[in-house]
């Protein structure tokens, strides 16, 4: 998306024409803020400008955003002075390496109706504040676009991040592409080309990089369409010997309802990607045992594919040992980090079991008995409960979570095994209880499975919200508006972490049910 403004209102000239240009730019680590800044530093004072820059490291997200601030002004042979930091009402251009950190620059007074140009891409990367809420935290892009759009005299906003990545470079080159290509500052291209020459690190990447932008700010090109989210259809690659098992499923598929089938049937690959072939008759029991009780337009069937699968694929440490040792896994770090031919990865993994966790692995009989003894668990907090780093990039680091994730056909005979599927039992015979009076309500029941998700304090926390939402189930029974309040119970239960807007809708349905 490319927004253009007629006019880009400037600071009033001082004494004999002297003007002092603003410029900030927001970037987080490993988009290259300080390698744009340097660069904007050098063309400056190539064209003969007075420049200063100073940067302040932020917490924004991820590992916190930065605020680079530039000033600069023509020489005339008076020595300039210029400020620390930029001020609210007072930066010509913003630069924003990704669209939520412009939102926050709009949010903080760095954009001006009148006066600022507002350069930003229109990627995303998922911020902390997003990424802690139980449920769908993310913020929405279109509302981040609009407010650009009010608060900026000038707006260039594309996916730079895409034309980085095909050029081989990185945003850094993008953004300084988009700049030149905006008009904001007055020097001509080639000596924007010219700094990045002089650089003589990745000089050719960076020049495709620049060049693309550039011309996308322009409007001499288009620019790149905005990148939908594709979903990852699992490929199995089924042996021979078990190839009349995995057909056997894929037939009972046709036996259920149309709508469906799809999402079954992806449900289908996950759980046996999970487990065996087995795990997936048991699958394909639930989902059909819900059909079965069930009527257009089959909601409660589509809910039963959907849940089911999540609630037999919880994540247990092998579960995680298995995903960290995939072969894609590591190809998928080695193109997010952009690793070349002739580089070495090195990829550190971070595991801190606990207690609980560590014994629901074993046995269920001695996991149990050692969940059962203080002395064991006082043994393990002192000498065993801390985080360790395994490097899976070595044999011996790889080896151990292989060998971990290798005890899968074990799983079943684990205690934490034992303990999820009387989970699952419970909840889903609840569901199917309900179904024959209400099916509204039963697959309202099933989405809940939503709130568990995760491991250790992740998965303890949504299982308590889990209870929390269902212990309004007897309340809920028979109302012509239970489903709409079990709906609203566990949208209140994903809306924040510390359960305020759950315990508010849990009293509004206590009082209404004494």
């Amino acid at each position: 998306m490319t927004l253009h403004a007629p006019v880009i209102a400037r600071r009033s000239p001082g004494p004999q024409g002297e003007r002092i240009i603003t410029l900030a730019a927001l970037a987080v680590g490993g988009q290259g803020g300080g390698v744009l800044t340097n660069w904007i530093i050098a063309v400056a004072e190539a064209n003969g400008y007075h420049a200063q820059s100073t940067s302040v490291a932020g917490v924004a997200q991820r590992t916190g955003a930065t605020v680079y601030y530039v000033e600069m002004c023509k020489d005339t042979g008076r020595t300039p002075v210029f400020a620390l930091s930029p001020s609210e009402g007072d930066v010509d251009i913003m630069i924003a390496a990704e669209l939520m950190e412009a939102g926050r620059a709009v949010m903080r007074g760095f954009v001006t109706p009148g006066r600022t140009t507002l350069i930003a891409s229109t990627h995303r990367i998922a911020a902390v504040s997003e990424k802690i809420v139980p449920g769908d935290g993310r913020a929405d892009a279109g509302q981040v676009i609009a407010a650009m759009g009010l608060a900026a005299d000038q707006v260039v906003a594309f996916d730079m991040e895409t034309l980085a990545t095909k050029a081989g470079s990185v945003i850094s080159a993008s953004l300084f592409g988009a700049l030149a290509g905006s008009g904001a500052l007055p020097f001509p291209r080639d000596s924007y080309e010219a700094v990045i020459r002089k650089s003589g690190k990745g000089v050719e990447a960076s020049l495709r990089a620049f060049g693309l932008a550039h011309d996308c700010a322009k409007g001499t090109m288009a620019p790149p369409a905005p990148q939908g989210v594709t979903p990852r259809i699992r490929t199995l690659n089924v042996p021979a010997r078990l190839r009349a098992g995995w057909q056997a499923l894929e037939a009972r598929l046709d036996g259920l309802p149309a709508e469906a089938r799809h999402i079954a049937g992806l449900g289908l690959k996950k759980v046996v990607d999970y487990q065996d072939i087995a795990y997936g008759a048991q699958y394909l029991d639930m989902v059909e045992r819900a059909a079965r009780l069930d009527a257009a337009p089959f909601a409660l069937t589509q809910a039963a594919a959907k849940y089911a699968a999540n609630a037999l694929c919880y994540d247990d440490i092998l579960r995680v040992a298995d995903l960290k040792t995939r072969a894609s896994r590591h190809q998928r770090v080695r193109d997010e980090v952009r690793v070349k031919d002739d580089q070495v990865m090195r990829l550190t993994e971070y595991f801190h079991p606990q207690f609980e966790e560590f014994t629901a692995t074993l046995p269920a009989r001695l996991g149990a008995w050692l969940q059962r003894s203080r002395r064991a668990e006082a043994f393990y907090s002192r000498h065993l409960d801390k985080g360790r780093r395994i490097r899976t990039d070595s044999l011996a680091g790889f080896g151990m979570l292989w060998a971990v994730s290798a005890l899968r056909p074990r799983r079943r005979s684990l205690l934490r095994h034992r303990g999820e599927m009387a989970h699952v039992a419970a909840w889903f015979d609840h569901a199917m209880a309900i179904a024959p009076q209400d099916l509204a309500l039963a697959a309202e029941v099933l989405a809940n499975r939503r709130l568990i998700k995760g491991y250790s304090d992740t998965h303890a926390r949504g299982l308590s919200k889990f209870d929390r939402v269902m212990s309004a189930l007897p309340m809920l029974r028979g109302r012509p508006d239970g489903a709409d309040w079990m709906r609203r119970l566990r949208t209140a239960a994903l809306a924040d972490e510390k359960g305020q807007a759950l315990d508010g809708a849990l009293k509004t349905v206590e009082s209404f049910a004494a």
